[in-house]
């Protein structure tokens, strides 16, 4: 390719990118407002106007390319290629389109304005008859198929992941964890707007315990004012609150609440002995990236909000 002729093709390209990037965006909030005010009905007439509209806007774009693009060479063949280019470059838009609903970055909203005009320019150039433009073409579809379907995904799943840890790790200061009861495994842990929750559970579910981190209820480890009738509270030395709850079969639920740092910890069994319980408290840790990774994995942790 000549000098010339290469200047011509540059030139060419540009123009399909340039009003595309303009005429495009347009289209599609007319389609928008007009379908947005009056239903989907009300976009046809916008739709039948603007299409042919845009196909002989880049019909008047391919003049220059006349003597480089064989299908520019007459008016007939200069619409044809007008309505090839058209449809080829609504379909990589579409794809644009559906890539971004997918949460992939496409940037700022002047960057997706350029970036409208690229898939009518890429495929414009599959028709200039050179070997460099049209790998150059191939080039800039691989990178855009490529970026589309597999790096930005993948990029925006880390960005949610990266969203949803801080989300859980908002109240540090609650995200506590104790050594898992015997025969026992973590069932379900919930962070809500001010308590860590988690409960322990048996493979068959006929065994339970739960472990609840909190700011504390009071300024020093007290039990209630007025006890509940069938419920026995006692403080010792360490500041360790034990009560006991009797239950209608004749059972009894033990909770035992204890200060651990700048939070208060509570865990309650109706089948875990106290030994198993002050077990748990003693083995609190705060919850490591590699429990939470583990928790989030396994879709065992929610947020409360």
């Amino acid at each position: 390719m000549t000098s010339g002729r290469g200047a011509l093709t540059a030139l060419h390209l540009l123009l399909v990118w340039a009003l595309t990037a303009v005429a495009v965006p347009t289209l599609g909030f007319g389609l928008l407002v007009s379908a947005w005010s009056g239903g989907a009905g009300a976009a046809v007439p916008v739709f039948v106007v603007g299409v042919p509209l845009m196909v002989g806007l880049l019909a008047t774009a391919g003049l220059p390319a006349r003597t480089v693009v064989p299908l520019c060479g007459s008016a007939r063949q200069r619409f044809g290629w007008a309505a090839l280019v058209f449809v080829l470059g609504t379909l990589g838009v579409l794809a644009g389109v559906a890539a971004y609903g997918g949460d992939v970055d496409l940037g700022s909203a002047t960057t997706r304005i350029v970036l409208t005009g690229m898939p009518y320019a890429v495929a414009a150039a599959f028709f200039v008859p050179n070997r460099w433009v049209r790998l150059g073409a191939v080039a800039a579809l691989g990178v855009a198929v490529a970026y589309g379907g597999f790096v930005g995904p993948a990029r925006s799943e880390l960005r949610r992941h990266e969203a949803e840890v801080a989300w859980y790790q908002e109240h540090a200061e609650l995200l506590y964890l104790g050594a898992v009861p015997p025969g026992m495994e973590v069932s379900r842990a919930e962070v809500g707007p001010a308590y860590f929750g988690v409960d322990y559970r048996t493979v068959r579910q006929d065994a339970f315990a739960s472990l609840l981190v909190r700011p504390p209820l009071t300024p020093t480890p007290r039990c209630p004012e007025f006890e509940e009738k069938g419920v026995t509270c006692t403080v010792d030395a360490h500041g360790e609150v034990r009560t006991v709850r009797e239950l209608p079969d004749g059972g009894h639920a033990v909770t035992l609440t204890r200060r651990h740092g700048g939070a208060e910890a509570e865990v309650t069994s109706q089948t875990v002995d106290e030994s198993g319980l002050r077990r748990l408290l003693n083995t609190l840790h705060p919850l490591s990236d590699t429990e939470l990774e583990e928790l989030m994995r396994e879709k065992k942790i929610d947020h409360r909000t």
